[in-house]
């Protein structure tokens, strides 16, 4: 990807399909998959508990199993996909359609969150893995992996169309501005900086950091 794309703009938009349906497929309102996902995931607590039996404390402890690792598999996502490194331009296509084309313009609302089919498509795909991993368990595991979704557009979209916040949250603001604007090779989390750090890819110290901490 070369330095015209990875240089962040704060206006516009870019054209990913030369065929205008194609193109309006690539965008979303960040409300339809919010709705979707949360509909969803209802849908499955419901049916594990009154169609499958499940009792309120297990679906609870299942719903929290997925969602910490919905944070789990964003982190590995967005670090080893959603960045994959750039060898051949058939790569630096598939990089920048799939993410590189936020990176160069942050601040598009429409692209803040995969267009609902796709994530359908994968949605369905990770309900056949569970559900033969682990039978019944699915359905409370994937309601609490589809709310970790949702929560993790929430973040994305806010971080992108609002301001930081005065309080505990602006950790996320600064933590996935850090990404975009400074250190695109750390603050890999956007939900949460947890894998960051276990795997050790929290940000680097500023040098007006580093003169602050004395380190």
């Amino acid at each position: 990807m070369n330095a015209a794309k990875n240089r962040p703009k704060h206006k516009g938009s870019a054209v990913l399909m030369k065929n205008p349906y194609l193109e309006k497929l690539t965008r979303t309102h960040i409300l339809i998959p919010l709705l979707i996902f949360s509909v969803i995931s209802a849908f499955l607590i419901y049916y594990g508990l009154v169609e499958k039996g499940f009792q309120v404390p297990g679906m609870v402890l299942l719903f929290i199993f997925g969602f910490l690792f919905f944070t789990f598999i964003e982190y590995l996502m967005h670090r080893y996909l959603f960045h994959l490194p750039v060898t051949n331009p058939k790569r630096e296509k598939f990089a920048y359609t799939i993410h590189g084309v936020h990176h160069e313009y942050p601040k598009d609302k429409s692209r803040l969150a995969m267009p609902p089919v796709l994530s359908l498509i994968l949605a369905t795909i990770f309900f056949i893995i569970y559900r033969s991993i682990m039978g019944d368990y699915a359905f409370g595991f994937l309601s609490g992996f589809l709310m970790g979704y949702t929560a993790y557009l929430g973040v994305h979209y806010s971080v992108h169309a609002f301001r930081v916040p005065r309080n505990l949250l602006k950790i996320l603001w600064h933590h996935h501005s850090i990404h975009h604007y400074r250190e695109p090779d750390r603050a890999f989390g956007v939900s949460s900086p947890l894998w960051d750090l276990i795997f050790r890819t929290m940000p680097r110290k500023s040098p007006v950091e580093q003169q602050e901490t004395g380190k």
